[in-house]
C-alpha cells in the first residue's frame, strides 16, 4: 500500500513540476526544507513538540495553543511547520517569540520524512485540523513519536473521499495516538475513518479563542487613514474570496451604486490566495471601478477609490473592524467556505453564500443564534442581484446590523475554551515527556 501511495505521490509531483517552476515564488520557497534538509535546527536535549499548520488559517488557529504550551511547558521546545508560503509568513510573524524553529513541512516520501525527523527528533507531533500524510504518520510510529490531530476537522466532502479507501485509511489512521475534534460531527467522521473511539475527544474549535494581537490597533488605524475610510461612506468587506466570487460581488456593487442612497458605498476585497491578486485587480478595473491597492505606493486618488484591494498578508483581521458588514468568501461556490469566526469576534454582521461545509458545526450554531445571513442555493446569474438586495437591506437597517453582530459575537464567545480543554487532555502526554527527560538527566546513584 505504501509503495503504491509513494509511486502515485511521485507521479503527481512530476506532473505538477511545471506549475512549481511557473509559480516558483509560491511553490519553490523553502525547497531544501521540503526535502528534509533542516541543518539550521540545533538539538540541545530538551523535548521537542512539532506543531504542523498547513497554511494561514491553521497558523491563526494554533496561536492560542502555542502560547499556552510555551507557558505551561517551558521545558519543551516548539517547532512549527507549514506547507504554504503565506502560512510560513504568518507563522514567522505570530510565533517569533514562542517557536525555536519555523520551517516547511517535508514532502511525503519516506526519505524526506526520515531526514526531517532525524533533524528535529520530536517527542510529540501535533497536526492541525485535517492534514493526513501516509509516510509521515508511519515514520512517526516507527520512531515511537506521539502523533495527534488537534482542532480536528473533516468536512462531509473530505470524509466521503477518504471513505472510498476504507482499508487504507484504517491502516493509516491507526498510527494516530489521539484526535481532538472540533465537534461531535467531526469526531464521528474520524471514527468512520478508522480512529478508535477511545482515542477521540471533542475539545472545540481553537479559532474561537483568538485574542487581539499587539499591533492590531496600529494596523487598523493605518488602514483607515491609508484609504480614508469614514462613517459617511459605508464599507463592505469581502473576505477570503475565491474565483469567481469577486466578479459576482463587483456586479452586486455596480447594481447598488446605481440606486439612490448607495452611490458612495465602497468595497474592500481580500482574496484568499495571493497569486490571484493581479487577476482580481484586473477584474476590478474591467468592471469600471477605480482601485486602490494596499501593495502600491499611496496616491491622492486612493482616498476616493471605489474598491480597495487588500493584497497583503496578515492584515485582514485588522480590517474587519473597519467594515459595516462582512461577506465571507469560498461560500458562493462549492468550496466549503472560509471561517466566519474572526468577523464574529469583531461583532460584525456576516453574509455568506450557501456553501459552509468546511465549518458546518460553527455555521449551524450561528444560524440557530440568528448570527449570520446565509444565502440559499441560487443560480450564478441571480447571485449579484441577491447579494445587492441583502447588502442594501443591512446597510439601510443599522439596528439589524448591530443585532446580527451582537448575536455573532455572543455565539463566538460562548464557544471559547478549546485551548484549555486541549491542554487538559494533552497534559499527561507532556508530563510523560518531561518525566522521561528528568530520568535521563538524573545522575547515577
Amino acid at each position: 500500500m505504501f509503495f503504491l501511495y509513494s509511486l502515485l505521490y511521485t507521479i503527481g509531483f512530476l506532473a505538477m513540476l511545471p506549475v512549481f517552476l511557473y509559480r516558483r515564488e509560491k511553490y519553490l520557497s523553502g525547497f531544501r526544507e521540503r526535502f528534509g534538509f533542516l541543518s539550521e535546527f540545533r538539538k540541545d536535549g530538551r523535548p521537542v513538540v512539532w506543531i504542523h499548520c498547513v497554511s494561514v488559517g491553521e497558523a491563526n488557529a494554533a496561536k492560542s495553543l502555542v502560547e499556552a504550551i510555551s507557558k505551561r511547558y517551558p521545558e519543551h521546545r516548539i517547532v512549527i511547520s507549514t506547507v504554504t508560503k503565506t502560512g510560513q509568513d504568518v507563522a514567522r510573524s505570530l510565533f517569533a517569540k514562542q517557536a525555536d524553529f519555523i520551517f516547511y513541512f517535508p514532502f511525503d516520501w519516506r526519505f524526506t520524512v526520515r531526514r526531517a525527523l532525524r533533524a528535529i527528533r520530536p517527542n510529540i507531533v501535533l497536526i492541525l485540523e485535517t492534514e493526513i500524510w501516509f509516510n509521515f504518520f508511519r515514520e512517526t510510529r516507527i520512531r515511537g513519536i506521539t502523533l495527534g490531530i488537534v482542532n480536528g476537522r473533516l468536512s462531509e466532502a473530505s470524509s466521503e473521499r477518504y471513505r472510498k479507501f476504507p482499508k487504507t485509511m484504517k491502516r493509516v489512521m491507526r498510527y494516530v495516538d489521539f484526535v481532538f475534534a472540533q465537534s461531535v460531527f467531526d469526531a464521528e467522521r474520524f471514527r468512520e475513518l478508522g480512529v478508535r473511539k477511545k482515542k477521540i475527544k471533542v475539545t472545540g474549535n481553537l479559532k474561537f479563542d483568538r485574542t487581539p494581537e499587539k499591533g492590531d490597533d496600529t494596523k487598523r488605524a493605518f488602514l483607515r487613514e491609508r484609504f480614508s475610510i469614514s462613517e459617511e461612506e459605508p464599507l463592505i468587506l469581502a473576505a477570503s474570496t475565491h474565483h469567481p466570487e469577486e466578479e459576482i460581488i463587483l456586479q452586486a456593487l455596480s447594481e447598488m451604486r446605481g440606486r439612490q442612497g448607495f452611490k458612495r458605498t465602497r468595497l474592500m476585497i481580500a482574496p484568499r490566495h495571493p497569486e490571484r491578486f493581479d487577476d482580481v485587480a484586473g477584474s476590478i478595473a474591467a468592471g469600471g471601478f477605480t482601485i486602490a491597492r494596499r501593495s502600491e505606493a499611496l496616491r491622492l486618488e486612493d482616498s476616493e477609490a471605489d474598491v480597495i484591494l487588500l493584497d497583503s498578508i496578515g492584515e485582514l483581521k485588522s480590517a474587519y473592524p473597519l467594515a459595516n458588514l462582512v461577506f465571507v468568501g469560498g461560500s458562493l461556490i462549492p468550496h466549503g467556505g472560509q471561517s466566519i469566526i474572526e468577523p464574529a469576534l469583531e461583532k460584525k454582521a456576516i453574509v455568506t453564500g450557501p456553501h459552509l461545509e468546511n465549518f458546518a458545526a460553527a455555521a449551524r450554531r450561528f444560524e440557530e443564534a440568528d448570527a449570520v445571513v446565509r444565502l440559499e442555493e441560487t443560480p450564478e446569474y441571480e447571485l449579484p442581484g441577491k447579494l445587492a438586495s441583502v447588502f442594501e437591506e443591512l446597510l439601510r437597517n443599522g439596528s439589524r446590523r448591530i443585532e446580527l453582530g451582537e448575536n455573532a459575537h455572543r455565539a463566538a464567545v460562548g464557544e471559547r475554551g478549546a485551548t484549555e480543554k486541549t491542554l487538559d487532555v494533552l497534559d499527561p502526554v507532556f508530563r510523560v515527556q518531561s518525566g522521561q527527560r528528568k530520568r535521563k538527566a538524573a545522575p547515577a546513584g
